[in-house]
């Protein structure tokens, strides 16, 4: 067992559009904001007392830290709850559940008047400013997002802990064929090095997370996502521009995912472990080389 190399993220304070595009856009590096939501209603309100006082009756999907098995969609919520309880719940203990892709404009449109699309050099996709909330137990397994958009990702109540990796780390992470994660066996906080030598390699970039920080995640960014206790974020997300990029946009959410959930469907488990010893089976031969 061992730990991951990681650098601190580089934060920042107040950047310009010029700046960011100059040193973080263009050259797809990630960084950590600190001033940008500070003129927001967001940063001044937005707690989940806040939110609890608006969940009214709805009844939203959660999901915990176990990964789907056999023939079970990754989309399959554990159970479901009223959004008041859900929110009490995080306000009293460490729970493993969490909210995936709260989309406010369905949801609750009332919290667009509190943020702004930051003028920042990024064009944002404004049909999809989701929330995402977790309790002191919440993990979110090793992924990059499908639709590899370039995301700023702002938190709010609470803390949470982020791990970034380029995707110029993906040949030491055991990246599973036709998905978007690694081995759903690895334990991202304390890799077992003897049963997976490539990941000794992998470094990342560390980013805590506190109320109203805003992280810059590049496309094709790998992220590991804990929350430290119970709190939410929400992402807004700016599409691929360029077109080889878009043509890997449109293959993983065309053609990879359907494929997959149709092998899934078909095979259940043994196409899973068929996965992952193909992912094993080719990290450490490019080890090897």
């Amino acid at each position: 067992m061992g730990q991951f190399k990681t650098t601190p993220i580089t934060r920042v304070k107040n950047i310009s559009k010029e700046e960011f595009i100059e040193h973080y856009y263009k050259p797809q590096r990630p960084v950590l904001i600190e001033g940008l939501t500070k003129e927001w209603g967001a940063y001044k309100k937005w707690n989940l007392d806040y939110i609890q006082k608006r969940a009214g009756d709805q009844i939203v999907p959660l999901y915990d830290n176990k990964p789907a098995k056999d023939k079970e969609s990754v989309y399959a919520p554990v159970k479901k709850m009223k959004l008041y309880q859900y929110i009490e719940l995080l306000k009293t203990e460490p729970t493993d559940l969490r909210i995936f892709f709260y989309n406010i404009l369905d949801s609750m449109p009332e919290l667009i008047k509190d943020f702004e699309y930051p003028d920042i050099g990024l064009k944002f996709f404004k049909r999809l400013p989701a929330l995402f909330f977790g309790g002191g137990n919440s993990k979110v397994f090793m992924h990059y997002d499908i639709d590899l958009p370039d995301s700023m990702h702002f938190h709010f109540h609470g803390n949470k802990s982020v791990t970034l990796f380029s995707p110029e780390q993906t040949k030491y992470l055991y990246k599973v064929p036709f998905s978007i994660h690694n081995i759903d066996k690895i334990d991202m906080d304390n890799p077992d090095f003897e049963r997976y030598p490539a990941l000794q390699f992998a470094e990342g970039i560390q980013a805590h997370m506190n109320h109203g920080d805003a992280l810059f995640m590049p496309s094709g960014y790998w992220h590991y996502i804990k929350y430290l206790d119970g709190g939410f974020s929400m992402t807004l997300r700016a599409l691929p521009r360029k077109p080889k990029r878009v043509l890997f946009m449109l293959y993983n959410v065309f053609v990879m995912r359907h494929f997959d959930n149709l092998m899934r469907r078909f095979r259940g488990q043994n196409w899973l472990d068929y996965k992952e010893q193909v992912a094993e089976k080719k990290t450490n031969k490019n080890l090897s080389k």
